[in-house]
């Protein structure tokens, strides 16, 4: 029996088509669909379990993109020849998938539920992680799943000047904007992306292009959720309620939670611990009320119910007081303190604290053969600046064990990798491959724009020549929506993060913006907000940039002494050859001799030879082996050579790395040598003129006699 496909067709302001397709493939799955754009096709499922785990309060989601390596005709690299765990990108591509669904889902739907996207078909030409999230929501819509969607997202990039949506691969490159935007029809829920220190106007005017492209696709999944009849959800009933015991809790703890959330308790310990003690007063309490009644506490709703009303308590207050939990006004930074060269042995280290919240960076420096290699299904490449996140449990004054990076940390250390590589110098005017690791040791909100500043510091420290020193700064937000009150917070606490409704970070120099990051928790952001919060961020911004100034000002003129240093020498391309050596044999011993790292690349019909070294002496001495190698022998010129081989009419000189010279008998001394016997020794060092180089056959002659007076 064929199957019943239904289908619907998307199309681009420039005229390209989206075709979003369901009833083929996947057909177990609570909801499937396949998603094609040019030969680019995503396969989107999604499953959810029938009930929820017993005492869940939240939605279990879990969203897993994967580039099938079939899908572009390629077989994956290492031992195993297999896809195994997530990349980076899959992983990023994941996280921005799951921040547009995870706040759209009904607040009170608990069970388990999991989304799986695959490339299943790539153009080279059509970026899949543009339609990820639209599959992704699509596949939902077509379930019986409750669901408050559609949502979509898409790619915005400004190509010379001009906004376009979802770019090929070759525009992205030429953008100067690059933001991938999810959004429902009404409101606007995540921004992620780079730019190249463009204004905030800028910015949100490629959002509201975004957001227009979106709106249709919204459109066009809720006419396929009608063609295939899933608009009626499924019901569910997956939390009890005891409204007498939260009217209780609410008159009895509200009032408490409120005052110290007024007090302006700027200790995070000291903050967390009151709330805890009129926690523990009332359960205290009611655990005495419930053994005299023989009933069994329900420690889960009062934990549940707690956690509302001091959300409540703390959301109010900040409106009402108009001061934050730790006393600040809105737009008051926490107090900022940094240092740099406080590791010594390190190439670049920084130290850069903001409240609560510290970053310990360093700055490694290394060579070509250092560069990270990428092999994905779509993108093979190097990457010559890497940055990497770390967030320890300590950070917290938590238990933990270490397990590697999570999801958070790598989307954090992305984002601080965007911030920063707009400014690091370009691969070709940088012969270094730069290697940034933050390690947060505090954490009380925005460790991720820790990092942006104190990576800024570390490479300025390193006298890396960045174009700029960059900062970056999480934005906050809460609203009543009975009122139309709202506050936009600057330099969010955790505490801030989690009671309010939007966490946005943005980073850039005193120019612009260089990247930015944002989530919203409600229903959406409308611009109005976002243009606030966008000036907010500036003047912060800039703020923070004035008190990394206090600590250095601009790069550092010269690397730190124990940096590797490079030289880079240009050769003739056929000169890399000689330079090399058969089976690498002399590039190796020029390597071993003089300490050194040497690294050649072909590029641009020339050979470039990057030479690495810790020491000035090491340094000349492999740039000396190198232009010998190099050297054009000129006749007239005159040699210092080495006998490599004797012969009974001569002997043959070598007088440059790799270049002999025929010395005749009648060439060594003014008077007449019957025989070679006695008159050299196999590595004895002569000095010798080049006298001519045969046209036809290529071969140099030598004298030596010609250096000597006639009468000897």
């Amino acid at each position: 029996m064929l199957p019943q496909v239904f289908n619907t067709t998307i199309q681009l302001p420039d005229g390209r088509e989206i075709l979003i397709e369901t009833g083929k493939l996947a057909r177990q799955a609570d909801g499937a669909v396949v998603v094609k754009s040019g030969q680019t096709m995503l396969l989107a499922t999604v499953v959810s379990n029938a009930e929820a785990r017993e005492g869940v309060d939240f939605l279990p989601l879990s969203v897993d993109y994967q580039e099938k390596f079939a899908s572009t005709g390629k077989i994956p690299g290492g031992f195993l020849k297999r896809e195994g765990r997530l990349s980076d990108h899959e992983i990023l591509t994941s996280r921005l998938v799951d921040r547009a669904l995870r706040p759209i889902f009904p607040g009170d739907y608990h069970s388990e539920t999991q989304v799986n996207i695959y490339l299943i078909s790539g153009d080279l030409t059509v970026p899949p992680d543009a339609l990820a999230a639209l599959a992704a929501s699509s596949a939902i819509m077509v379930s019986d799943i409750p669901f408050n969607g559609p949502i979509s997202e898409v790619r915005v990039a400004r190509v010379e000047g001009e906004l376009v949506i979802n770019p090929s691969k070759d525009d992205i490159t030429k953008a100067d904007i690059d933001l991938m935007v999810g959004a429902t029809e009404n409101h606007v829920i995540m921004v992620e992306g780079e730019m190249s220190e463009v204004s905030e106007e800028d910015m949100t005017n490629a959002i509201r292009f975004a957001h227009d492209a979106i709106k249709i696709q919204c459109q066009a999944q809720k006419e396929l959720e009608a063609l295939v009849g899933k608009t009626e959800k499924r019901t569910y009933e997956h939390e009890t309620h005891d409204e007498e015991l939260y009217k209780r809790m609410h008159t009895e703890l509200y009032q408490k939670a409120y005052e110290i959330a007024s007090k302006g308790l700027d200790d995070k310990a000291l903050r967390s611990q009151s709330f805890s003690e009129i926690k523990e007063a009332f359960v205290e309490q009611e655990t005495t009320k419930a053994e005299e009644a023989g009933e069994e506490l329900n420690s889960f709703l009062i934990g549940q119910y707690f956690g509302k009303i001091k959300k409540e308590a703390c959301r109010n207050a900040t409106l009402k007081e108009n001061k934050r939990l730790d006393g600040r006004a809105y737009d008051e930074i926490r107090p900022i303190w940094s240092e740099v060269n406080y590791l010594p042995s390190a190439h670049g280290s920084s130290l850069f604290t903001r409240g609560e919240t510290q970053s310990l960076t360093t700055v490694t420096l290394g060579t070509k053969l250092d560069e990270q290699m990428i092999d994905g299904a779509l993108h093979s490449s190097s990457e010559k600046f890497i940055l990497h996140y770390n967030f320890p449990a300590f950070s917290t004054g938590e238990v933990r064990p270490n397990r590697g990076p999570g999801r958070r940390e790598i989307g954090h250390g992305n984002l601080a990798f965007r911030a920063l590589k707009k400014v690091v110098p370009a691969a070709e005017d940088n012969p270094y491959t730069i290697r940034v690791v933050s390690d947060i040791l505090e954490s009380n909100g925005s460790s991720s724009m820790a990092t942006v500043c104190a990576g800024a510091l570390a490479l300025m420290d390193a006298g890396i020549q960045i174009k700029a020193p960059v900062s970056g700064i999480a934005m906050g937000l809460i609203t009543d929506e009975n009122t139309g009150e709202y506050a936009v917070l600057s330099d969010i606490l955790g505490d801030e993060d989690h009671l309010g409704d939007m966490d946005f970070k943005v980073t850039g120099t005193e120019q612009g913006i260089t990247a930015c990051q944002m989530d919203i928790k409600t229903g959406g952001l409308s611009y109005e907000i976002l243009i606030k919060a966008l000036e907010q961020a500036r003047q912060g911004r800039l703020h923070i940039l004035g008190k990394m100034a206090e600590t250095i000002q601009e790069p550092n003129n010269d690397l730190k002494a124990h940096a590797p240093r490079s030289v880079t020498i240009r050769v003739e391309s056929d000169m890399i050859g000689a330079i090399i050596g058969p089976g690498g044999k002399v590039i190796q011993e020029i390597q071993k001799v003089t300490d050194t790292t040497v690294v050649i690349e072909e590029r641009d019909g020339a050979g470039w030879v990057n030479i690495f070294a810790t020491n000035q002496q090491s340094m000349e001495a492999a740039q000396e082996r190198i232009r010998l190698i190099t050297a054009v022998p000129e006749v007239g010129e005159v040699y210092e050579g080495i006998v490599k081989t004797i012969a009974p009419y001569g002997a043959f000189i070598e007088f440059l790395p790799g270049k002999e010279g025929l010395l005749h008998i009648s060439e060594i001394k003014w008077e007449r040598l019957e025989s070679m016997d006695g008159v050299m020794e196999v590595g004895e060092e002569v000095p010798v003129k080049l006298l001519d180089v045969d046209k036809k056959t290529g071969k140099f002659k030598l004298s030596r006699k010609v250096l000597l007076p006639k009468n000897k």
